[in-house]
């Protein structure tokens, strides 16, 4: 008796976690499809919020939503960030599978230059924090531009850093250093603004060497590093930083 009241209390004890984890991942995978059914509304000429400036293309929106959301921005955790797989999968959830021998199938199903292009037109309120070599530490012209870019919110709701690294070394080491980057520039917003709400307003993606490395095309922008040249190493030793302004 005893031997099976112990085995039904065993059963009942493993049962109630498994249900409450299959309950947690249902409630996830419902907010993220209602946000990906939810419609782009549309601004008519006229009657368009200030801060839904031009750039704020339906492509845009649906990014923003799944970072938002995936990255941790739209939930408690607040400033967590995404990694190059998460990336990939913004871009096209359906491109990247959840499982590990599925995903290196779907490996460079999307496209970096797609992503890239998104935000170019963010190029006059984006900055490019250039790094050395093997580094993730911000020197005084990265700090400087950090500050004025960040302190330019202009009624903006979320600051992007988007992390990179040049192919020199392992990818994993790579990765590594993108997120140093990424945390770098976190790390100095919080000791300067001392804002409350920056968790939940800055959003990080590091993306190492494996997705979305940036071309000539955004020397243009606003750099740290140094103006007489823009090699596309030194352009992806990186993390390019913006606010957005775009009502979802």
């Amino acid at each position: 008796m005893n031997t099976a009241l112990h085995a039904a209390l065993a059963a009942g004890t493993l049962l109630v976690p498994s249900l409450m984890v299959s309950s947690w991942v249902m409630a996830a995978t419902t907010r993220l499809e209602q946000a990906e059914a939810a419609p782009v509304e549309k601004v008519e000429g006229g009657t368009a919020a200030a801060a839904d400036v031009g750039y704020c293309t339906p492509e845009l929106k649906k990014v923003l939503r799944r970072v938002l959301q995936s990255c941790g921005l739209a939930g408690p955790s607040g400033g967590r960030g995404c990694q190059p797989l998460d990336a990939k999968s913004l871009m096209n959830p359906q491109a990247v599978a959840t499982d590990k021998k599925s995903a290196k199938k779907a490996t460079g199903t999307v496209s970096g230059n797609d992503f890239n292009a998104l935000f170019l037109p963010l190029g006059k309120r984006a900055g490019i924090l250039q790094f050395d070599k093997d580094s993730a530490e911000l020197d005084p012209a990265d700090t400087a531009l950090l500050d004025r870019l960040f302190s330019e919110q202009q009624g903006a709701s979320y600051f992007f850093v988007v992390a990179r690294s040049s192919p020199e070394g392992s990818v994993e080491h790579n990765r590594t250093l993108s997120q140093a980057r990424s945390g770098a520039a976190l790390e100095h917003l919080r000791s300067t603004f001392k804002d409350p709400d920056l968790d939940k307003e800055v959003g990080l993606l590091w993306l190492g060497e494996e997705f979305a490395q940036l071309d000539q095309e955004f020397c243009s922008w606003q750099r740290s590093g140094d103006a007489t040249t823009c090699q596309p190493e030194e352009l992806n030793r990186s993390a390019f930083v913006a606010w957005i302004d775009c009502t979802l």
